[in-house]
């Protein structure tokens, strides 16, 4: 009769450590002041290049390390609705309007200004979802993460 040969169970002497990238939808490092300010210098300078008359303002906020981009669009010149005759006047409508945001995306940070992930903003259930890049990568610029979040700007 054979002997069946027993697996040794690895220890801490004889594991292999292997080097993993970050999990692109956890962890992150706080934005530093002086990131924040040139994160929205960078997008703010990319958005007026590449989609000038596309909204009429940009809005940036830091949390931890998040930064959530929305944008903000001028109302459709006639689109007020007729059910709201007598409830709200044109003016206020279009006021209404303007404020309303268009939530884009939000880019974690990881140490690197370079080296984002990026997850889009769900209307159907209101919660940010992660999502590649353009580039079919989950790690991006600002300004990609920007770019590749502008469909929805129109």
């Amino acid at each position: 009769m054979r002997s069946v040969p027993v697996r040794k169970r690895a220890t801490a002497k004889t594991q292999r450590k292997v080097w993993m990238p970050p999990d692109p939808n956890q962890g992150g490092v706080k934005i530093p002041d002086l990131v924040k300010e040139r994160v929205r210098r960078r997008v703010e300078s990319f958005a007026a290049e590449h989609y000038a008359g596309k909204y009429s303002r940009l809005d940036f906020r830091f949390r931890g390390h998040f930064c959530y981009i929305d944008a903000y669009q001028e109302p459709e010149p006639g689109s007020y609705p007729e059910y709201l005759r007598g409830r709200e006047s044109e003016e206020e409508y279009y006021e209404r309007m303007r404020q309303i945001p268009i939530h884009l995306c939000r880019l974690r940070y990881f140490g690197h200004e370079d080296r984002w992930s990026m997850a889009f903003y769900k209307y159907s259930d209101e919660k940010y979802e992660l999502s590649v890049f353009n580039t079919f990568s989950f790690w991006g610029t600002p300004e990609a993460g920007f770019d590749t979040a502008a469909g929805y700007l129109g």
